[in-house]
């Protein structure tokens, strides 16, 4: 039952160390003293905890190797949001089933408000023609630095640029093309815009289906942001740029929304359509409750071997912990 959180004294790590407790669980804060992946990993293979949480970001560099650490038998769970960060875990699959070890990616508000949304709406149906998703988090803001595992994943879009599914192809699109405002089921709006983010990745595998489109109500992409892109894709630029953007100062300020909101649009070659949202509180403290709820999960001895998404290695009802519940037409 012992389990570690990799970046413990952050905001994530802390709120899920208080929802661990508050099911009766002791979690091990994991911070100093250990530097990289390596470090880590290291630690992990020689302590052998049941359960690695990893909330301290950059997870396409940090994730395999610490994932790998607990094998075999050992669990791993993480907040990966981009197209470069869960490819790569969910790449051990076959080797986590050897392993005898589960390893959960995209376990945040984004990736499972969505996927969980579709894979209710498909249950027992044919394969769609088509699927959209909005990840439609409503956040409150605390002082502090923007932290390196948000300022890693915001870096990442931009080097990662547009993305959708077009005939089970990955395609490239323009970067932030086809912002869009939507009205929630509460009567406020939100505005949206595409990105190429893990909740792609998870619809298109929820679905089957083969045009997968993806938005997200995280920030607009602006043409300055665009031209950054290809000096990005130097790994000794990107470094520099997480490190400066990680250092960034932010305000406290109250949740912009009364609820975040998972949402999804699925398309038929008949001619049927279903919408589908997911209501869930405040989207840092429901990605807190999520990962928390998966490690238990994963402590109790309850996963499957393999690499999955959330919904993918527990169902979609995984998405209504703390409350949160479907809306679906």
């Amino acid at each position: 039952m012992d389990i570690w959180i990799l970046g413990a004294t952050g905001r994530t790590g802390r709120a899920i160390a208080a929802k661990l407790t508050a099911q009766g669980l002791t979690p091990a804060a994991v911070d100093r003293g250990l530097r990289g992946a390596t470090a880590i990993a290291a630690e992990i293979t020689r302590h052998r905890p049941a359960v690695v949480i990893n909330t301290i970001g950059d997870y396409g560099a940090t994730a395999q190797a610490i994932a790998r650490a607990g094998f075999p038998g050992g669990h791993y769970v993480d907040l990966a949001a981009d197209l470069i960060a869960i490819p790569r875990l969910l790449a051990l699959h076959e080797d986590a089933v050897a392993a005898g070890s589960t390893l959960i990616t995209g376990a945040g508000f984004g990736v499972l408000a969505t996927e969980a949304v579709v894979a209710a709406l498909c249950e027992g149906r044919p394969t769609p023609r088509e699927v959209r998703v909005d990840a439609l988090a409503s956040v409150a803001m605390t002082d502090g630095i923007l932290g390196t595992a948000l300022a890693a994943s915001m870096i990442d879009v931009l080097i990662t640029g547009g993305r959708r599914y077009a005939n089970d192809r990955l395609v490239k699109t323009r970067l932030g093309a086809g912002t869009r405002r939507i009205t929630l089921p509460d009567g406020e709006s939100v505005t949206s815009t595409p990105m190429p983010s893990g909740e792609l990745l998870a619809a298109h595998a929820a679905s089957g289906a083969p045009f997968v489109t993806a938005t997200s109500s995280f920030g607009s992409i602006t043409p300055a942001m665009r031209a950054m892109r290809l000096p990005l894709t130097i790994p000794a630029l990107r470094r520099a740029a997480i490190a400066r953007l990680a250092r960034t100062p932010g305000k406290a300020a109250p949740q912009p929304r009364s609820h975040s909101w998972g949402h999804a649009i699925v398309d038929w070659p008949d001619g049927t359509r279903r919408e589908g949202w997911l209501r869930a509180g405040e989207g840092m403290d429901y990605t807190a409750a999520v990962v928390a709820e998966v490690a238990a999960r994963l402590a109790r001895g309850e996963g499957k071997p393999g690499a999955y998404t959330p919904a993918a290695a527990f169902g979609p009802d995984l998405a209504t912990v703390d409350d949160a519940e479907f809306i679906l037409n």
